[in-house]
């Protein structure tokens, strides 16, 4: 859905569709000019006075039809020059066009896997919201009974509704989530609405190593390269303003004074000839065009080379990131596993009367954070495992291995 109805993807296609008219239009100037042109007037003049004093007028009409046509010369590579820009230009949008598609697909994710993260702590909040109500309930009744103090009852009740509140917490960021989401989709949040779960999806197995030539699909990469194609095109565009330019034009057609006579032999006109242009003295413009040209060739070049060099720490950090947090979430899934038994010894010495109520909310709050920070923990493996698929182009497989 966000592939074909994401305004950020609509973009960067009406872009491409702006550049490719642009080689439309760089090409079309390689090519002949032919047009037509026709005219009538009507003038009436006065001649010099004649011996009697008076003037004479006179009045005439001129009528003409014709075709002219032009064809410049590329002898110095300018117009293919400007053509070779202007498909560089073209191929580099369309690599942005995969880039915002791989971007918002990415986004697609990391937001899914947030918002099912919200929706993990909300049911991890509710189902401990009951254990924490009967732990209530239970210090009410043993406060009755005299063997629990009015201070047991106050943190139980403190306990419970600071659990409430980080409920309500979760329950807003996962509605925001869904917001953002319908967002990404192109779709009013008002009409999207997507079945909550609570439960995170398993990221796919990370390879230990990945091939450097991954990076060959990455669409940022590629865009980057194109732009220094076209800004090297441009260089010899601008060079090639210090050779003379070279046109053929003709005219053909019929010019008379009576227009029922018009296409008679007589009215008949053509001119065809060579026209070179050569600017001799511009104050420096194109010695500075082309300096500008190579400046912006450099910056393309330093773009694309920066481009690399990121494209690899991205890689290499993700990489780092996702083996390490698969460790770190196998090390919090045993210490949660630990936190749950040893609420489950303390609730049974606060029963028996051996502990204070202080030692089970000290437990239960260990248990608590333990879940919470487990649910992090995946959904931080999650993004990195996103991420990581962001930077090598979507998978890590390599096209015929």
């Amino acid at each position: 859905q966000a592939a074909s109805d994401n305004q950020s993807i609509a973009l960067s296609l009406a872009r491409l569709r702006a550049a490719q008219a642009a080689v439309a239009s760089s090409r079309a100037s390689q090519a002949p000019t032919l047009g037509t042109s026709a005219s009538a007037s009507r003038a009436r003049s006065s001649s010099s006075q004649a011996p009697n004093g008076s003037a004479s007028t006179r009045t005439s009409s001129s009528y003409s039809l014709g075709l002219n046509a032009s064809w410049e010369l590329d002898l110095w590579g300018r117009l293919a020059g400007t053509v070779d820009a202007a498909q560089a230009t073209a191929q580099a949008s369309a690599d942005d066009l995969a880039a915002a598609r791989l971007s918002v697909q990415a986004s697609v994710a990391q937001t899914y896997f947030s918002l099912r993260a919200a929706e993990a702590n909300a049911q991890i909040l509710r189902e401990t919201l009951q254990a924490y109500e009967r732990s209530w309930e239970l210090t009410r009744n043993r406060q009755q009974a005299g063997v629990a103090s009015v201070a047991d009852v106050a943190q139980a009740e403190s306990q419970y509704k600071s659990t409430q509140v980080q409920l309500l917490e979760a329950e807003t960021t996962r509605t925001q989530l869904e917001n953002a989401l319908a967002a990404l989709l192109g779709q009013a949040p008002a009409s999207f609405s997507l079945p909550a779960t609570g439960t995170l999806p398993q990221p796919p197995v990370v390879p230990a190593q990945l091939p450097s030539q991954l990076l060959e699909r990455r669409p940022d990469i590629a865009a980057a390269e194109r732009r220094v194609a076209a800004a090297n095109a441009q260089i010899g565009v601008a060079q090639a303003a210090f050779f003379p330019a070279l046109t053929l034009s003709g005219t053909a057609g019929y010019r008379g004074s009576e227009l029922s006579n018009l296409f008679n032999a007589p009215n008949l006109f053509w001119s065809l000839g060579p026209q070179l242009a050569l600017s001799l003295f511009d104050g420096g413009a194109r010695t500075a065009a082309v300096e500008s040209a190579r400046a912006a060739n450099e910056q393309a070049a330093a773009t694309y080379r920066q481009t690399v060099l990121t494209a690899l720490q991205e890689v290499e950090d993700n990489l780092t990131a996702a083996t390490a947090l698969a460790q770190e979430q196998q090390l919090q899934t045993e210490a949660l596993a630990a936190a749950q038994r040893a609420l489950e010894v303390v609730s049974n010495q606060y029963r028996a009367g051996t502990v204070g109520y202080l030692n089970v909310i000290t437990a239960q709050a260990t248990v608590l954070s333990a879940q919470r920070s487990l649910i992090d923990v995946r959904s931080r493996r999650l993004a990195a495992v996103n991420t990581l698929l962001k930077n090598v182009a979507g998978r890590w497989e390599v096209e015929g291995g």
